[in-house]
């Protein structure tokens, strides 16, 4: 096996490739979470029926990573990537132009189907390019692509609305991302250690199969979806409840809410390397210990707190699924790219389930509701971490 070592040419071109991958990917698939306000009222509907604009995306893309992790056994890890970089760009630039609310939904399911494919491959490409004593920060580095690009997508988005308008955002955001997708697929690393198969569809559904025999690795797979449901959950509504009257934040104020997703980028880093050095289930349960904390600190009044619970939960979701990501690789042993993409599909169907179910709450509850679902959530996450730990 010919691995990318650390600090060679080849791994700061994959690291800034993979950043950039995260970063396109995530700064156009959640840039209508800061609208869900603006969208409420403008088609005059509910915070859940709003919140569809983010589910509808994450829904599909769920399941289109299981497809796109067998494409690219067919065609190539690197060239599903690009094309999927380059087709979620060009799609931002077409729901800029949508003339309805339904047609709105019928853009953001499609752009979920083509975004599948960073997601579904990039861990599986880091899994097996890299030397293992690198993964776990390639991996963070990774995900603060992510974290940064879904912290750069929601600021440019509220301030572009407020300035112009929602449609000149998301078009503005998929010229970006068009941009840096071109630099991606200049610069990644060709894949050497992955060979390019047939597709055979007995083949694909043994190597799921066996992962969903694997409990271990089952648990690991089901902490994406307790993650990602919590995580969507806090910010699809916290924009509701700083919208309203005492806070009345502008749309410009609140894009600058997520600029605490920085925190994310340190804690992916941070967290994966510490994880690497004591282990991953007490590193894991410490990060969920900061998530709850930081959702807690958002049920007391001061505008202050709040943002200092969101910076902390944030820190502690980032850190979680860096973890969790990096963990998936490694107790995968082979068919890596379908152990990924398990873990990814129940991390979007929390994201797409979980995040519109959180409505209820919000409606019913107001934010305590919200808060009281969340952390329950992420307590249930703690035997699965600990039943992860047991080896077959």
């Amino acid at each position: 096996m010919v691995y990318i070592k650390m600090n060679s040419p080849e791994y700061v071109k994959a690291s800034i490739a993979l950043f950039f991958g995260g970063f396109v990917t995530f700064s156009i698939l959640y840039t209508t979470q800061p609208l869900l306000p603006v969208f409420s009222k403008e088609f005059h509907i509910s915070a859940a029926s709003a919140s569809l604009t983010v589910s509808a995306s994450t829904g599909t893309l769920a399941f289109m990573m299981l497809v796109a992790a067998s494409l690219s056994d067919v065609l190539g890890k690197k060239k599903i990537m690009i094309i999927s970089m380059l087709l979620t760009s060009m799609l931002s630039m077409f729901i800029a132009m949508s003339p309805n609310f339904p047609l709105l939904v019928v853009f953001r399911t499609l752009l979920g189907i083509s975004s599948a494919g960073i997601p579904s491959l990039a861990m599986a490409y880091v899994a097996e390019e890299f030397h293992p004593t690198a993964i776990g920060k390639v991996m963070g580095l990774y995900i603060s692509g992510t974290s940064i690009g879904g912290m750069a997508g929601r600021i440019i988005t509220g301030l572009l609305t407020d300035f112009f308008s929602w449609r000149t955002a998301l078009f503005s955001i998929g010229a970006l991302a068009l941009i840096l997708s071109i630099v991606f697929a200049f610069i990644l690393p060709t894949p050497k250690n992955s060979e390019k198969k047939p597709f055979n569809i007995e083949a694909v559904i043994k190597a799921y199969t066996v992962h969903l025999k694997n409990k271990p690795l089952l648990s690991l797979i089901f902490l994406g979806f307790l993650f990602m449901g919590s995580f969507v959950t806090l910010y699809n509504y916290i924009g509701y409840l700083l919208s309203e009257p005492p806070y009345s934040f502008s749309q410009s104020l609140l894009g600058f809410l997520f600029i605490v997703y920085i925190f994310g980028s340190f804690s992916s880093v941070f967290l994966g390397k510490k994880a690497d050095e004591h282990g991953h289930s007490a590193t894991l349960i410490f990060a969920v210990a900061l998530t709850i904390s930081g959702a807690i600190l958002t049920l007391f009044p001061p505008v202050l707190v709040k943002i200092i619970g969101i910076s902390l939960f944030t820190y502690g979701f980032f850190g979680c699924h860096s973890i969790a990501s990096a963990w998936i690789g490694e107790r995968a042993d082979k068919n890596k790219a379908q152990a990924s993409s398990l873990y990814l599909l129940f991390y979007y169907l929390g994201s797409s389930l979980v995040g519109t179910f959180g409505g209820y709450f919000w409606i019913h509850f107001h934010w305590a509701g919200v808060i009281l679902f969340i952390a329950a959530l992420l307590l249930s996450s703690l035997p699965f971490i600990r039943y992860a730990e047991k080896r077959l």
